[in-house]
């Protein structure tokens, strides 16, 4: 089954542009965009998931530190006035 998906004719464009620089059909260019996209995606989700619950889990064993301690370190990283 085909889904039918209506672009902006500036996207458009840029999709036949591209397929013409690559010698593809624009289907088969839309269609491995769409997939890198969507692979992108969840890689992304992923990764937040892994990092939130890291940060739970360092929570928990007792390491963390203040927001002070964090604006100062930042502060120095970026070479920041102190009294922001």
């Amino acid at each position: 089954m085909g889904i039918v998906v209506t672009l902006s004719p500036k996207l458009e464009a840029l999709l036949r542009d591209k397929a013409t620089r690559q010698g593809q059909d624009i289907g088969l260019v839309a269609s491995e965009l769409l997939a890198r996209i969507l692979e992108w995606e969840e890689r992304e989700e992923q990764e937040t998931i892994r990092g939130i619950q890291q940060g739970l889990d360092d929570f928990e064993a007792g390491r963390f530190r203040s927001f002070q301690e964090f604006a100062e370190e930042q502060c120095r990283k970026y070479n920041l006035p102190a009294d922001l």
